[in-house]
């Protein structure tokens, strides 16, 4: 997983708190994290850090448990609700998203790019008791994947490109491009699965496939626009 420390040194927004409230919220997105840990992750000094946990522990922004690691806070859920409904691309995706992985059998999912990482913003699990897990809202890095590699322009439209242990050892992925009517690039529709399942050549099991789902997202998303 990428750190925040460097992107929080040379800010997004120009806006100090805010870029020090966004990188807690994703450091503590990462799963249950102590205070220290927190400041270390972030490098925020610990009394800006303090006061700024604490600030958003009361608006609802962070949750402490009973053993005071943080979480993100329970306003969150409906934000995040109302963000996914709002962007198109994960309302046309989801249903093709099903169908992908009840043909392939394999676990699917829709990247985006979003600060120099890709994002998941829809995914569907496997059936299989063995199986690849990416959580909607996990943030993976754009040099090693296939969908990374679709998304850092790769592959032209219409193709797929696969992906054998890159980014974790044991899986194997297949992706391909999702791109509006002028030919740019919007999402990446990927498959995965353990190689013992899918093979070292993922792609001439579920290529072909994998296209045909970023084209039908391609052609919902235009219908819905």
């Amino acid at each position: 997983m990428v750190g925040y420390g460097s992107r929080l040194m040379d800010t997004l927004s120009g806006i100090g708190v805010l870029d020090k409230v966004a990188a807690i919220l994703r450091v503590a997105g990462e799963g249950p994290v102590s205070f220290r840990e927190l400041c270390e992750r972030t490098e925020i000094s610990r009394a800006t850090a303090h006061r700024l946990a604490q600030g958003m522990e009361v608006v609802g922004l962070l949750r402490r448990g009973d053993d005071g690691a943080f979480t993100p806070g329970l306003a969150l859920i409906g934000l995040g609700r109302a963000a996914l409904e709002a962007f198109p691309l994960t309302t046309v995706a989801a249903p093709v998203l099903r169908r992908l992985r009840d043909e392939t059998g394999e676990s699917a999912q829709l990247f985006v790019v979003e600060e120099g990482e890709r994002l998941c913003v829809s995914a569907v699990d496997s059936a299989h008791e063995l199986r690849t897990i990416v959580p909607v809202g996990a943030r993976l890095p754009l040099d090693v994947g296939s969908a990374g590699r679709v998304l850092s322009g790769a592959v032209a439209p219409g193709r797929w490109v696969e992906s054998v242990g890159e980014r974790a050892p044991g899986v194997a992925s297949v992706s391909a491009p999702v791109c509006d009517a002028d030919g740019r690039m919007l999402a990446a529709v990927s498959v995965s699965g353990p190689i013992e399942r899918v093979s070292r050549a993922p792609g001439e099991q579920f290529g072909d496939t994998v296209v045909r789902a970023a084209l039908e997202v391609e052609s919902a998303l235009a219908h819905r626009l």
